[in-house]
């Protein structure tokens, strides 16, 4: 159960609209389901009235959608962005893949998102899903009504979410977090016990899932490359599925590098892939590893902060002491 309502949200985005402040809406729209929730854009307050949606399973990040939304145009466009959204937010204005001065930014207070497939996980023919606030209430075709704690419905990232403080809005609504102590490098440091081998199977076994949709690089607010490496014909990968065990690794292993000292481990790569591969333990092991390395770094903390990966100094570690440690923590 969320602070704000979604009649809270959508009436402060038909004023802005009535105000001539922004003249479209960046939100979410209802799918085939109830569960189903959607970025979409809303040109009215009709649609927004009527169409717009606000509830426990809006997860999406929105802020990559601003780079479509804001080019070619000299108009403003409204945003709603959960706490953790604000540092892909910052991190995509510090890397300018879009004008600040073309979106309006409402702060929306966020208590966790659900996780639809761990909701799939105990009931069938699910026909309705509503949330208390203790549990979640699953209507079935099939098996009547069934409930869980709504701890146990959450994704990791909300399970571990790192901050409940916005850190860029141009209007907050309802109340301001704090940044939270959290467990997220836990599954990290369960995979760095591993010996060499174990980690290899556990990885080829994730792995191996991949059928290359390319789901985790279209919704990822640090891919926004104009032409990415995997799409280019000159490069003998693109959009190919993998022919063998090293294909299936190259692809996110080349992304993950990619991305380092970049993602804000808002966790949506493993949110929209299709075959659960979790995805985020392959950034959250760069983020631990930069932490260690150079000092405790939240990208999108700030507009214009700069990664330790992109940044050096004096002090840091040397490359050859680095392998050792990581070997150390491997």
């Amino acid at each position: 159960m969320q602070e704000i309502t979604r009649e809270a949200l959508a009436e402060r985005a038909c004023a802005l609209i009535a105000d001539g402040k922004v003249d479209r809406v960046l939100g979410w729209r209802a799918g085939e389901f109830d569960y189903d929730a959607i970025p979409a854009t809303f040109l009215s307050a009709d649609e927004l009235r009527s169409e717009f949606i606000w509830n426990d399973f809006c997860g999406a990040n929105l802020s990559k959608y601003l780079i479509k939304a804001t080019a070619k145009t000299e108009s403003r466009v409204l945003v709603f962005l959960k706490p953790c959204d604000t540092y892909s937010f910052n991190q995509l204005l510090t890397e300018h893949r879009f004008d600040r001065e073309k979106v309006y930014a409402i702060g929306v207070p966020c208590e966790g998102m659900l996780d639809i497939s761990k909701v799939r996980g105990i009931a069938d023919g699910i026909s309705k899903v509503s949330d208390n606030g203790k549990e979640v209430v699953v209507e079935t075709l099939y098996d009547g009504t069934v409930t869980a704690p709504r701890g146990e419905m959450l994704p990791d990232r909300c399970k571990n979410c790192k901050s409940k403080k916005h850190v860029a809005f141009d209007e907050l609504l309802g109340t301001d977090g704090k940044v939270l102590e959290n467990h997220r490098f836990d599954e990290v440091e369960a995979l760095e016990k591993m010996t060499p081998d174990e980690r290899f199977a556990f990885w080829q076994g994730e792995l191996s899932r991949c059928i290359r949709c390319n789901a985790c690089r279209d919704v990822c607010p640090a891919c926004t490359c104009e032409k990415c490496v995997f799409d280019n014909p000159e490069s003998g990968v693109a959009n190919k599925a993998a022919a063998n065990s090293f294909e299936e690794k190259m692809f996110h292993i080349i992304r993950a590098f990619h991305v380092a000292g970049r993602c804000t481990d808002c966790g949506e790569c493993s949110r929209v892939c299709p075959q659960h591969i979790p995805l985020h333990l392959l950034n959250r092991k760069f983020i631990k590893d930069i932490d260690t390395f150079y000092g405790e770094y939240q990208a999108g903390s700030e507009v214009g902060s700069r990664a330790p990966t992109v940044d050096f100094t004096k002090d840091d570690i040397e490359p050859a002491r680095a392998v050792e440690r990581s070997g150390e923590n491997a």
